[in-house]
C-alpha cells in the first residue's frame, strides 16, 4: 500500500458506519464504531480520490491558494484559469469572464491572496443583497442589516438582531448552493434554532433544501 495521509480517528461505539470529514484546520477525521485498523486503510485507500478533491475544496473555501502551482479560481460555482503577468508597475487582480490575471511586478504571496479576497468582497456586495432582498420578500421577512466577511468555519450566520453575516468566499459557490445559504439564515429570523419547525420553514421555500444541503457539505 502506499502512504496514507495522517488522520485522526474517533472511536463511537454508537455508530453503525465508518463517516469522513475534515476539521477546521483541514486535517481527515474518520469516525467509526469499533473495527480492525485494516478496513480503516482500506477504506481511505478506496476513497483517496475524494478526500483530495474535498480537502482542496475546504482550502479554496479557506481562500487558501498554492501559489507555486497552477491552478484555477473559482467563482459562482465555475473554475477560470489563474494566470501571472510580470510586466506590470504595481499589483492588479483582472477578471475578464474568462480568466483571472494577476499583474504584478513584486512577487508576494500576501499581496496576491489580499487582491482576491478583495474579489470577492467586491463581488459579494454587489451579487447578494439583491438575491437576500428576492428572498426575504419571498419569505416575508426583514433582515436588518447584511454585513460581509471572509470565515473559515461558517458560511453564513444570523444573531439576535437579525443582521446577516455572509461568508464572502461564497461567491466561489454555484448560485443554488448561495441561496439556500440565505434561506437558511432568513430562517433564523423567525426560529433561532436547528429544531423541527426550523426545518420546516426551510422546506417550506426550497423543498429540495436535503439534497443542496448534502451538496454543500461536499464543499467542507
Amino acid at each position: 500500500m502506499g502512504l496514507l495521509p495522517t488522520y485522526n480517528h474517533i472511536i463511537n461505539p454508537k455508530l453503525k458506519n465508518i463517516y469522513l470529514s475534515f476539521n477546521a484546520r483541514g486535517e481527515l477525521v474518520i469516525k467509526s464504531p469499533k473495527v480492525p485498523i485494516e478496513r480503516i486503510e482500506k477504506l481511505i485507500i478506496s476513497k483517496s480520490s475524494w478526500i483530495e478533491k474535498a480537502k482542496q475544496r475546504l482550502m479554496q473555501k479557506k481562500g487558501r491558494i498554492n501559489f507555486q502551482e497552477k491552478q484555477s479560481i473559482y467563482y459562482l460555482g465555475d473554475p477560470y484559469m489563474f494566470v501571472y503577468n510580470l510586466h506590470a508597475s504595481k499589483t492588479t487582480l483582472v477578471f475578464d469572464g474568462s480568466s483571472f490575471v494577476l499583474y504584478h511586478k513584486v512577487y508576494d504571496e500576501a499581496v496576491f491572496e489580499r487582491k482576491i479576497d478583495q474579489f470577492y468582497l467586491a463581488r459579494a456586495k454587489e451579487f447578494l443583497p439583491s438575491l437576500v432582498e428576492l428572498w426575504a420578500n419571498k419569505m416575508r421577512v426583514n433582515p436588518s442589516d447584511i454585513k460581509f466577511r471572509k470565515t473559515k468555519s461558517q458560511w453564513g450566520s444570523c444573531n439576535s438582531k437579525n443582521i446577516l453575516s455572509l461568508n464572502t468566499m461564497m461567491m466561489k459557490l454555484p448560485q443554488h448552493l448561495i441561496e439556500y445559504i440565505i434561506v437558511h439564515e432568513l430562517c433564523h429570523i423567525v426560529h433561532k434554532h436547528h429544531k423541527k419547525s426550523f426545518w420546516e420553514m426551510v422546506e417550506k421555500f426550497m423543498p429540495n433544501y436535503k439534497r443542496v444541503r448534502m451538496e454543500l457539505k461536499s464543499y467542507i
